[in-house]
């Protein structure tokens, strides 16, 4: 193989493990859809995994075979060796489709080649790569399927049976997602699991230079400081770079430094498919409504986190209060405020089995090649799973799972800080809310006085164009709400700007009118006790109003 010092992390150690006769079976799971920089001088290429394996990794293999449910079996080197072999299917006759037949045929092939090398010494070094590995071998979680647990030991053979480890055989099975293959491999010992990262910002930085000459419009602004595109389009894959390059030179389009934010948006959102939304926040802090206390702390983590400073820097947020509190609007203020973007999680839930762990898996894999920023779930307590897997075929305590272990990675800690959001954080987990993964619960409240009702409708009032003087306060305090929620207020001034624009009133006219007809969207009970569970997981009773705290008289 090739020597490590020249190859990718993940790729080194597929060599370090197969020259040092570790291992010679290997799990490649990830970005393997993506595209990679083939080796070699002269004009550079993109190719697939598939490629990159056999120009990067086992050039001088003598024989290589490929498998896929679409092709078959074919031999796509070494066909006259192959052929020599007395089992080899004549000419004329078609390689074998199916995956049992296909699978068979490779291990006798494999033994015969290992038998031979115990008789007279000759080696032939032969590899085989198995594409979409899942399709042909997969987890069929719940089920039992007697050919297809045949077919999954079978190919554990290879990584096990001592005639076939001592010959140079060398197996390469691609997955996506290692939940989708059968479990007799993707959790056999003697099999490697490698992650395929999306690729890093100094992979980027050469692709880029490599590929300067055949965009050179695209990419002429960034000539000798191809560090700067690298380390914005981060976590997008190579194939929706190259396909932005193409349309950019196609257009005569040079790539702007304006355009990059809103590319790696469009890019990274392309490639999860619809799992993340990608928001870049044009507001701070400074947008944030009262909670004084709160963005005092809030700023003081940013600071911190600026720094490099870590020893005190939470993994993670939760921001509990009633519905319409504005948790989402403070998660877009606190990462506007620091200046990264947010990864939203959504959709990941799938009714199929074994979809939802594959589609955390690929989430998982975009944060790793992300920059900063924050991950920001949304109704946690549904979204998080639970330690039960009653009713679901375990699939809501395999994402409590997966969602525990990486919400508690340490090697995350400066990277990306997690941000859960709930009305109901009493239904999240205890020990998904504790120290080291969630280390701030933040409290989120409605307004609490007439003061801070008015306060909160006037500055809202003025955002739609339809401005409430203060001396309006009077002629509205008897009609404002006992609590006030920002999406309630944000749904009254629009009613307020709709009136004095219909019905020529006065904004405070306008105001009367819609509070004299407010109906509260969630009721005073469930409000109450949304409020309580919010004060109860308050981490600093500074976040929580005086007129909250134990022993205050009730609001």
């Amino acid at each position: 193989m090739s020597t490590p010092s020249t190859l990718p992390a993940w790729a080194a150690e597929i060599t370090a493990l197969y020259e040092s006769h570790a291992a010679s079976q290997f799990v490649l799971h990830g970005n393997v859809h993506d595209s990679l920089l083939l080796p070699g001088i002269g004009e550079p290429r993109l190719g697939k995994l598939d490629e990159y394996v056999l120009e990067a990794l086992i050039p001088q293999f003598e024989v290589v075979l490929t498998y896929d449910l679409g092709g078959g079996l074919r031999v796509v080197r070494g066909q006259q060796t192959f052929a020599a072999w007395p089992s080899a299917p004549t000419q004329g006759s078609a390689m074998p489709r199916a995956p049992r037949e296909a699978i068979d045929l490779l291990t006798h092939y494999a033994r015969y080649a290992s038998n031979v090398r115990r008789a007279n010494g000759a080696s032939t070094r032969i590899a085989f790569l198995l594409r979409d590995a899942h399709l042909a071998i997969p987890s069929l979680q719940g089920g039992l399927n007697y050919d297809l647990n045949a077919i999954a030991l079978q190919v554990k053979t290879w990584a096990n049976e001592t005639l076939l480890i001592e010959h140079p055989f060398a197996t390469f099975l691609f997955t996506e997602n290692l939940n989708d293959l059968h479990p007799l491999i993707s959790r056999d010992p003697r099999s490697a699991n490698i992650r395929v990262p999306l690729p890093p910002p100094a992979q980027l930085a050469e692709t880029f230079r490599r590929l300067s000459p055949k965009y050179p419009t695209a990419l002429a602004p960034w000539q000798d400081r191809w560090e700067v595109p690298a380390s914005q389009l981060s976590g997008a894959t190579l194939v929706s770079i190259e396909s932005l390059l193409k349309t950019k030179e196609f257009r005569r389009e040079a790539i702007s430094e304006n355009d990059l934010s809103k590319l790696k948006k469009e890019l990274v959102e392309k490639d999860c498919q619809d799992l993340i939304e990608f928001i870049e926040a044009d507001r701070t802090l400074d947008d944030l409504h009262g909670q004084e206390n709160v963005k005092e702390w809030l700023r003081q983590d940013i600071a911190l986190w600026q720094q490099n400073d870590l020893a005190a820097m939470p993994m993670g947020y939760l921001f509990c209060g009633p519905v319409g509190t504005g948790k989402t609007y403070m998660v877009e203020c606190l990462a506007g405020e620091a200046g990264v973007p947010v990864v939203k999680l959504k959709n990941f839930r799938d009714r199929w089995v074994g979809s939802t762990e594959g589609n955390l898996e690929k989430i998982f894999s975009l944060l790793q090649a992300l920059g900063k920023c924050y991950v920001f779930i949304d109704e946690a307590d549904q979204a998080l799973g639970k330690r039960s897997t009653d009713g679901d075929s375990g699939v809501g305590g395999r994402v409590y799972s997966m969602m525990a272990k990486e919400m508690s990675n340490m090697a995350n800690r400066g990277r990306i800080v997690w941000i859960l959001a709930s009305s109901r954080p009493d239904l999240i987990e205890v020990d998904l809310k504790r120290p080291g993964r969630v280390d701030v619960k933040i409290p989120i409240f409605p307004t609490l006085t007439p003061e801070e009702g008015f306060s909160l409708l006037r500055a809202l009032c003025k955002k739609k164009q339809a401005p409430l003087d203060k001396e309006a306060f009077e002629t509205l305090k008897p009609w404002l709400p006992h609590w006030l929620t920002p999406g309630a207020a944000e749904s009254l001034a629009v009613k307020i700007y709709r009136l004095v624009k219909t019905k020529n009133l006065s904004s405070t006219e306008a105001a009367l009118a819609c509070l004299k007809d407010y109906q509260p969207a969630v009721a005073t009970e469930i409000m109450q006790f949304q409020i309580d569970l919010a004060v109860s997981e308050a981490s600093d009773l500074s976040f929580v109003p005086r007129e909250l705290r134990p022993g205050a008289d009730p609001v």
